[in-house]
């Protein structure tokens, strides 16, 4: 019998940067073929792989089951056995549970076959930013393997272990970035009448950027708009010419993304242009890829939250949406699909650390409860 917490400890080891990923595609590979999956394809995003498994009861539809493998560019703080042997990369999401438990459903659909039509399994590079699922969308993946519907999970810190919970509707933020720059002019620190100073400018639009959720977003639908980075001048008594602004947006709703968006450029510009100033904003600059927000089908939502209940020992039917971001969006946004979160928590020490903390490690008891979910899911929608 394959151990499944060996080979997610040895992904934990050696983890992957986005699109970096070839040792562990050529894990999932021999693995794949040690299954007897029907079709194994490479190339798509890179460094993604497709397997399809055919059942054994004759031709029907076909479902997406989806993993991503990248780690961040972070330094590992454990010191189990079993830690990062690279600096600065460490598999600190998780991905290395979703990758194991997706093996492990491949190998128990291709042992049974109960079903009719086809899996695609789907395994995705670079989530971490990167838009690993963008890239492989735009590579054929739904094009090539047309899905019926998708699925997704992701272990989670804070919920009790094996659980699993998940909505109708929103389910996961988009996530955005944006860059201010305010030019200004510069001038002497104590003759500030001769300058425009950029950094006033930039303290206000900081200010009026709140503004955007407190005032112009309806209460009852979150949104979230933080400015993490100020950067301006160099010298105590010297007024910069310029200052810049970063920062990320979220909200739950198409429609509330594109709003915050457009507002940002007219707000920080007419803001700067009172003062005298001027500002430029970008947003996804530096190849950063924006991700829209996962909003889950109601009828897939509904599949999901049988073959939870039929396999977890706790469900909840209506949690609270995470305003964290996820680029499964980029195929929700074309398959009906969902995205369920798995419960991480051991009842231990290590639970108090969370998603991308340098001493968090995914909890390799909830495997069999994510392969038990997956396989559920098949035979809910393609079981005779």
């Amino acid at each position: 019998m394959t151990d499944y917490t060996a080979i997610r400890r040895d992904l934990h080891r050696h983890p992957e940067l986005g699109f970096e990923e070839h040792r562990t595609q050529a894990i999932v590979v021999a693995h794949l073929e040690r299954c007897g999956v029907d079709e194994i394809h490479t190339g798509l995003g890179q460094t993604g792989v497709v397997a399809i498994i055919r059942g054994a009861l004759g031709p029907g539809d076909r479902i997406g089951l989806r993993a991503d493998m990248d780690c961040l560019p972070m330094t590992e703080e454990n010191r189990f056995e079993h830690a990062s042997c690279h600096a600065g990369k460490m598999h600190g999401c998780g991905h290395d549970g979703h990758t194991t438990i997706l093996l492990a459903t491949a190998e128990a659909l291709c042992q049974s076959r109960q079903f009719r039509g086809e899996v695609a399994l789907i395994f995705q590079p670079a989530e971490e930013g990167q838009g690993g699922a963008q890239a492989m969308v735009q590579d054929g993946l739904l094009s090539r393997f047309p899905l019926k519907r998708a699925y997704a999970l992701h272990n989670f810190p804070g919920i009790p272990q094996g659980h699993i919970h998940l909505r109708p509707g929103p389910m996961m933020a988009s996530s955005d970035r944006f860059r201010i720059r305010v030019q200004g002019k510069g001038g002497h620190g104590a003759m500030p009448h001769l300058s425009v100073d950029p950094v006033l400018v930039a303290a206000h639009i900081v200010v009026a950027l709140q503004s955007l959720v407190s005032r112009s977003q309806n209460p009852i639908r979150p949104a979230v708009v933080s400015c993490t980075i100020v950067k301006a001048g160099e010298a105590t008594n010297v007024i910069p010419d310029h200052a810049v602004l970063e920062g990320t947006f979220r909200a739950f709703e198409p429609a509330d993304r594109a709003r915050i968006g457009e507002q940002m450029v007219r707000l920080a510009s007419h803001t700067a242009e009172a003062f005298g100033a001027s500002a430029e904003v970008s947003l996804n600059q530096d190849s950063h890829i924006g991700y829209p927000a996962v909003i889950n089908d109601a009828a897939a939502t509904e599949i999901a939250l049988a073959a939870a209940q039929a396999v977890a020992p706790g469900v909840k039917a209506d949690a609270d949406p995470v305003p964290g971001s996820e680029d499964f969006s980029f195929i929700a946004e074309q398959v009906p699909s969902c995205y369920v979160l798995l419960g991480n928590d051991r009842g231990t020490e290590q639970d108090q650390f969370f998603l991308h903390h340098p001493r968090y490690d995914f909890n390799d008891a909830i495997l069999p409860v994510g392969v038990a979910f997956f396989v559920e899911l098949v035979n809910r929608e393609l079981g005779a």
